[in-house]
């Protein structure tokens, strides 16, 4: 089998390995930035004006200015009053998770990302619309009153779209914070959206937190966290916060400035999601508007090789769990690229 893990490239629309070309049907990088001729030079504009990275503290006395104002810009872009920046999803999310654990008790969905565990996977299996009911009922007939519910935006695996509506049937009487991942949704599936609107939980007893690595689909080194402003005033006054060094100035300067980029990308992104999925005809498990495309077809892997198509196939989140075979489309491919993994796949 080739391997493909000790790559001295970008993975890019194409791989190169040993001296041949592989279309590249995997990944991460949905809009397609982390390669954007156009994206990486305005990163690099930002590395001529803030240098490569910045070491030091957020509470220390000489700041740059890029920092809050990515903080602002992405509060506003994404539809929450406030927001905080983290060198990484995984610390931004550890930050919060062991910050609420405090407050409440924990309540974990089906295939809660590993960022997400307070110590060790919880082990929560079966549906998630399943999971919900059973858990709108344990917290109705608690005799607790404050509760945390984590879990993912969505399954980017199989893939699902999670519907939250049913916790609308949680007592008035309960306090309960949503803790939400939105890591492959932010501005993927809706344009300068995250997938979880604040005032879609306006609820007096329900407080939204949404936390998201944006280095997938936005091609940005850093944690978000998206929540009220009395949240994340409480957070910044957190050593994870203040004691941590933040994420690269100019990744953050790439993603102030670079908006008119994201959209251009994102309409191609669209564009392709619609046409590969009219190619598929439900052959694939996909959802609408989401760009991974799944086969249980435990094969696929090894006919896409043959056609020099390379797609992503691992287990996950576990060594032990099942192999997965995903088709990431993204804003970089072709029409005719889209035809020729159809055609390898046999579904056009």
């Amino acid at each position: 089998m080739k391997n493909f893990t000790k790559l001295d490239q970008p993975t890019a629309r194409c791989i190169y390995l040993d001296g041949k070309e592989y279309l590249f049907f995997g990944g991460t990088s949905y809009l397609g930035l982390a390669t954007d001729n156009e994206y990486i030079e305005l990163f690099i504009e930002g590395l001529r004006r803030y240098g490569v990275n910045n070491g030091t503290s957020r509470n220390n006395n000489v700041q740059q200015a890029i920092f809050d104002q990515a903080e602002e810009y992405a509060a506003q872009r994404f539809g929450f009053e406030s927001g905080l920046l983290l060198s990484s999803g995984y610390l931004a999310t550890q930050f919060v998770v062991k910050t609420l654990s405090q407050e409440g008790e924990l309540l974990y969905a089906p295939a809660s990302h590993p960022s997400l565990w307070l110590d060790a996977n919880p082990g929560i299996i079966g549906a998630f619309r399943d999971w919900c009911l059973r858990t709108v009922d344990y917290i109705n007939q608690s005799k607790e009153t404050s509760f945390v519910i984590v879990s993912n935006s969505l399954d980017n695996m199989t893939p699902e779209r999670y519907d939250f509506s049913v916790f609308d049937g949680i007592s008035a009487t309960k306090r309960v914070t949503l803790l939400l991942d939105d890591s492959h949704g932010i501005g993927v599936l809706h344009e300068n959206s995250s997938s979880l609107v604040e005032r879609d939980f306006a609820r007096g007893n329900m407080e939204l937190i949404v936390v998201a690595s944006l280095a997938k689909g936005l091609a940005t080194d850093a944690g978000l966290i998206l929540a009220r402003q009395k949240r994340i005033a409480q957070l910044k006054k957190s050593n994870f916060y203040t004691g941590a060094s933040p994420s690269s100035p100019a990744s953050l300067y790439a993603f102030v400035n670079g908006e008119q980029i994201y959209r251009k990308q994102f309409e191609k992104l669209q564009a392709n999601i619609l046409y590969f999925a009219s190619l598929s005809q439900g052959d694939l498990n996909s959802i609408a508007n989401f760009p991974v495309f799944s086969s249980s077809d435990i094969s696929l892997y090894e006919r896409l090789m043959e056609a020099s198509i390379l797609v992503s196939s691992f287990t996950y989140p576990l060594p032990t769990d099942p192999l997965l075979n995903r088709i990431v489309v993204n804003a970089h491919h072709t029409r005719e690229d889209l035809e020729r993994i159809g055609q390898a796949i046999g579904i056009s």
